[in-house]
């Protein structure tokens, strides 16, 4: 196994630990690949302290390029030449009063396919939590319980 996907399961499994340590007698559902796939996107833009320790909770020690890694990887899943279908959407939503690096958003799309929308949290929660799980619903075809 490559060092990518070793990290990816390694972090798999050690989420789905932590998830069922409270009560381990109940199912538990995730997907491990948008979880870790959502926090590479994060990681991309973090630096310092903070980009360490999510490199160690996601267990890219030697993972490589970790982007280029997510990149490949979602563009074999999300292939239409297949007898399957599964999709994976992946957008980062940010406060609008924050200033986003140009960079970081050409990084989102190029290596995740995703955008970086801004949305106005501080203004309008409510609004903001139905348009997110609206878009969700919508890419990946998955119900959600508001």
């Amino acid at each position: 196994m490559d060092d990518f996907g070793e990290a990816n399961g390694t972090f798999a499994i050690n989420l789905l630990k932590m998830l069922g340590e409270e009560d381990n007698s109940q199912n538990v559902f995730f997907s491990p690949l948008s979880i870790s796939s959502a926090l590479a996107m994060v990681f991309m833009g973090a630096k310092g302290d903070t980009a360490a320790q999510m490199s160690q909770a996601l267990c890219l020690n030697k993972a490589g390029d970790v982007h280029q890694g997510f990149q490949a990887l979602l563009s074999d899943i999300n292939r239409s030449d297949t007898q399957y279908l599964l999709r994976t959407a992946n957008r980062l939503f940010g406060e609008k009063t924050c200033d986003f690096l140009p960079a970081f958003k050409e990084s989102c799309q190029k290596f995740y396919q995703a955008e970086l929308e801004e949305l106005s949290f501080a203004k309008d929660t409510e609004e903001c939590r139905k348009h997110i799980n609206d878009w969700v619903a919508e890419k990946t075809e998955v119900f959600i319980i508001y």
